[in-house]
């Protein structure tokens, strides 16, 4: 079946953002032209500017379109069974599976290139963050307030809470990877930063 026109102009949206991710997240921002990522997507710079007008409106549209993909992590914090007897187990799975989101290659290589620019475009590293991270906490701190609810947790400050969760899962691993450009961790040291962080998350406000 032949092709219509508005299909082959979204293959092509498609094609130029996935080029232009990789080529940022290679070059950065100020190393990439709009010439590299019409090379990578196979087709001519004025198709670029026809769906993109300049790099930076580029720039901003790969950037926020990754806050969509952390909808199943959102969806998962708000999805934590109200179960006394299996509360550390539900809550070690869940940090587990928030560890792996967050330190995904493509979302730290992210997040180097958004602090990077973050001078350049601090509206766009606040949004990322708005959308992203700060969506995910408030999900999360409404989770530990229905957990308290049902007298499994004793938490007066719920995204205080939440920001303590995230920080016991995410401090070593992230903070390895964006000093040194890439991850250090294995699966097994995931599995341990879960397992020790909902420890301690629970030794505080269980």
């Amino acid at each position: 079946m032949e092709t219509s026109g508005q299909g082959r102009s979204a293959l092509k949206h498609q094609a130029i953002m996935e080029a232009a991710t990789a080529v940022f997240m290679e070059k950065g921002y100020a190393g990439t032209s709009m010439d590299d990522i019409a090379r990578l997507a196979a087709v001519s710079k004025q198709t670029v500017y026809k769906h993109f007008s300049d790099k930076e409106k580029l720039f901003a549209a790969i950037v926020l379109a990754t806050t969509d993909r952390l909808d199943t992590t959102i969806d998962l914090l708000a999805d934590i069974p109200t179960d006394a007897a299996n509360l550390e187990e539900n809550l070690t799975r869940l940090a587990r599976e928030f560890l792996a989101s967050l330190t995904h290659p493509q979302v730290i290589q992210l997040r180097r290139l958004i602090i990077a620019n973050a001078d350049v475009f601090p509206d766009l590293g606040t949004e990322w963050y708005q959308r992203g991270f700060e969506r995910g906490l408030a999900t999360l701190a409404a989770t530990f307030q229905r957990l308290a609810d049902e007298g499994l947790l004793h938490i007066d400050d719920t995204l205080l809470a939440a920001n303590h969760f995230s920080g016991l899962l995410l401090w070593i691993p992230v903070n390895q990877a964006m000093f040194t450009g890439r991850a250090q961790h294995t699966d097994a040291d995931l599995d341990r930063y879960a397992a020790a962080g909902t420890r301690a998350f629970l030794a505080a406000y269980r």
